[in-house]
């Protein structure tokens, strides 16, 4: 049976006059009377009442009719589900992240990505940056959004933000009263840093910074997550450098400054593999390039 033979019977059907029908479907009568033969043959059943005078459905008729109509309709939702989902308009598309991430660029990139693609099921993991890589290697996410570095031959990364870091100090901290602070002033100051593993590339290049400043910071806490850092510092722990993003979420009784002569970057990667080929990626990607130009205007602007 092929999917005419239903749509030429759904003709005859709704006209009840086989000339009509053809005439519907761009055809001439008797072709249309033979292709609704083979029809009831290969159903078993007569579906149409046939006289000089009239058409009518039979029982049978009446029922295929309205399972027909079913039929091809779900067909042509399948079909423009199909190409939605060749176009990226609709899927799953898995998103791990870092807790960080949340507070920087992820939010309106998501938000964005909703409002183009309401039918698209985002589902978001909060995965730590080691881990993230495994899951990406293994299919568990078609998307991560972590902390560098992140090599490997089968994955695609590229930088998705990077941001100036600061210094975050207790209000009360004697160093907020000088007129610009060094590195060399941290030498014997009790640090909180985010953990190497948490974030590699921050934690080994303040390290560093110190060790080309002549000294080994004393790292007196790690935390897993810049906001833990944060609060540690509010809780009068010690000092640390955390993204510039920082001093619009976390006020607390935090002060933020700048360290001259030097420049110590966060930054966040976006990493898929680069066979994955769920479309939905694809557009993924090109809400968080938009997203990033916009950081990139914005910051030019201020």
């Amino acid at each position: 049976m092929e999917l005419r033979h239903l749509q030429y019977f759904i003709a005859v059907a709704e006209e009840l006059h086989f000339g009509k029908a053809a005439l519907r479907l761009n055809m001439t009568q008797p072709p249309l009377s033979q292709q609704i033969k083979q029809l009831e043959k290969e159903v078993g059943v007569t579906l149409l009442k046939r006289t000089k005078r009239f058409v009518e459905l039979t029982a049978a008729g009446e029922i295929f009719l309205t399972h027909c109509r079913t039929a091809l309709m779900q067909i042509d939702q399948a079909i423009e589900l199909a190409q939605r989902t060749a176009r990226g308009e609709h899927g799953h598309l898995v998103i791990g992240f870092v807790g960080s991430a949340t507070y920087e660029f992820l939010p309106p990139i998501v938000r964005e990505y909703r409002k183009k693609f309401p039918s698209v099921k985002i589902e978001l993991r909060e995965i730590s940056s080691f881990r993230q890589q495994d899951e990406l290697l293994k299919g568990n996410i078609d998307i991560g959004i972590l902390h560098p570095p992140l090599q490997h031959t089968a994955l695609h990364t590229e930088i998705a933000q990077s941001s100036p870091c600061v210094l975050a100090l207790p209000k009360q901290h004697p160093l907020t009263s000088k007129e610009a602070i060094t590195i060399e002033d941290l030498r014997d100051e009790p640090i909180i840093t985010v953990a190497k593993e948490a974030w590699p590339t921050l934690y080994i290049d303040f390290i560093q910074f110190c060790e080309q400043a002549g000294f080994k910071p004393n790292i007196v806490q790690e935390a897993t997550e810049y906001q833990m850092v944060i609060g540690l510092v509010s809780a009068g722990i010690g000092i640390t450098f955390v993204p510039s993003s920082a001093k619009k979420l976390f006020n607390l009784d935090v002060t933020y400054r700048t360290i001259d002569k030097i420049q110590l970057n966060a930054e966040w990667v976006i990493a898929y593999r680069k066979d994955n080929q769920n479309p939905l990626l694809k557009q993924f990607i090109n809400i968080s390039n938009c997203q990033q130009l916009r950081t990139k205007e914005s910051d030019a602007s201020t």
